[in-house]
């Protein structure tokens, strides 16, 4: 199954299009909380998160690091809003335009994962098993995009490495 996200052309296709399917929801939701004004929906969100910590069956806190992380970010709820409305854009758009893909999707996990140890379910799940497709095909789910020509220009460019032959060449 690795070998296959990470080689197939017909898998790359169909990276492409849960790729550009995330992307558009990320953008989405990214753009709304920009033009929204979300720092409201942050502190909420952070404040609750405090107050009402995700718990196990017996009552005790599952994540009382998380939770003493996010004590320590309330204070600083607007930084935060900003972060999370951009970054959930600039995942969005790196997802559309398949640039940066395993960057992109690397982020869009981490903040997936933190809206679920923060309690908020959502449309989380989903997100985290289409990306994990996504980050297991590594450069082959952006093929169909940008990454084409950034990723071998970065190898080239940036880390100094010789061009390598594909079953793309």
């Amino acid at each position: 199954m690795v070998k296959f996200l990470r080689t197939n052309k017909i898998a790359s296709i169909i990276l492409a299009i849960i790729r550009v399917y995330l992307g558009v929801l990320w953008t989405m939701a990214g753009w709304e909380k920009i033009t929204g004004g979300a720092a409201g929906a942050v502190k909420g969100l952070l404040g609750n998160a405090v107050k009402n910590p995700v718990k196990g069956p017996t009552g005790k806190v599952l994540y009382p690091w998380f939770n003493n992380m996010l004590s320590a970010i309330l204070p600083h709820y607007k930084g935060m809003s900003m972060m999370v409305s951009w970054g959930e854009f600039l995942v969005g758009l790196g997802l559309i335009f398949g640039c940066l893909t395993t960057a992109a999707v690397f982020f869009g996990l981490m903040m997936n994962f933190s809206y679920m140890l923060a309690g908020a379910i959502s449309v989380n799940p989903e997100y985290i098993f289409l990306e994990y497709f996504i980050i297991i095909a590594g450069f082959n789910a952006g093929k169909i995009g940008l990454d084409y020509w950034v990723i071998p220009w970065i190898r080239t460019h940036i880390f100094k490495q010789k061009k390598q032959s594909s079953i793309w060449d």
